[in-house]
């Protein structure tokens, strides 16, 4: 399958990065801050020399991965000041996509409320009564971009946004008719933290059409505490789910890359340490 990396999780240095993308045969980068900067923030310049590099070293990008509509909450609006910042924002992201050949583009969702739909009386006393209604209308905009521009979107599962689960961005590609132009960008790892189980439960919701990106990370949740800890890959509660998810990717003709993820550190903050603890068995697993 293809192989890649959230490059800024090595390092901030792209060339770095890339020697070190090198050392351990990855090949897709995804590019989510270079230097300090997040894509969709650099100059002209900046991306001509972001764009030139990758391609000399034989280094496609798989995904521009800014924090699109991070942030958002309830209370915005479709058109408002910030949600016209979030657009303007994707807009340049887009630019860079054409100029460096990413066909994918990364948004999120807004804050997460945690109940959302309810039965039995917890309809009344329990939900969060317009809050996923308040989302279809701020992401249909940037559907409707995409499709202009002709790039793909891809939504992610996040631990602490509205989609949080491959249900729930199902759901929402559903309701926007948008599964030409919006599909999951699927962080296992993240969905852990809604008690989705990765497989076979979160890999049937998005199997048929609905997939476009994968994120891969090893991590322990732990609700009652609210204490999220990222683990070495292999010793987290994805640990016997990988394998399994690894198979039926290959099996079902999965195309779309698989980026690993570097959020791990040993204790002692070095990411790029933790890459190296972890990476190995990624290969091992979804090589």
């Amino acid at each position: 399958m293809k192989l890649g990396v959230i490059c800024d999780g090595i390092s901030r240095d792209l060339s770095h990065a890339v020697d070190v993308m090198d050392e351990f045969d990855l090949t897709y980068a995804e590019l989510q801050f270079v230097g300090d900067t997040e894509v969709g923030d650099h100059s002209a310049a900046e991306i001509r020399k972001i764009d030139q590099l990758l391609r000399d070293r034989g280094k496609p990008v798989s995904c521009l991965s800014r924090h699109i509509f991070a942030g958002m909450s309830t209370a915005n609006r479709s058109g408002d000041a910030l949600h016209t910042k979030h657009m303007d924002a994707l807009k340049r992201v887009i630019e860079m996509a054409h100029i460096v050949g990413s066909p994918l583009v990364r948004i999120m969702t807004q804050k997460k409320e945690q109940i959302l739909w309810g039965n039995g009386g917890a309809e009344k006393w329990n939900v969060a009564h317009g809050a996923w209604d308040s989302m279809p209308p701020m992401i249909a905009p940037a559907v409707e971009l995409a499709r202009a521009e002709g790039v793909t979107l891809v939504v992610e599962t996040g631990n602490g946004t509205m989609v949080n689960s491959n249900y729930t961005a199902r759901r929402l590609i559903d309701e926007l008719d948008a599964k030409d132009a919006l599909k999951v960008l699927w962080d296992p790892g993240n969905n852990c933290w809604c008690h989705e189980r990765a497989f076979p439960d979160g890999y049937n919701e998005v199997k048929d059409g609905y997939l476009g990106h994968i994120h891969i990370k090893d991590v322990l949740v732990d609700t009652p505490r609210a204490t999220l800890t990222v683990k070495k890959m292999g010793e987290g509660q994805l640990a016997d789910q990988f394998a399994p998810m690894a198979a039926a990717l290959k099996a079902d003709g999965y195309d779309g890359v698989i980026s690993f993820e570097s959020v791990f550190h040993p204790g002692n903050g070095n990411f790029e340490e933790g890459f190296r603890q972890c990476i190995g068995l990624f290969r091992d697993l979804f090589g």
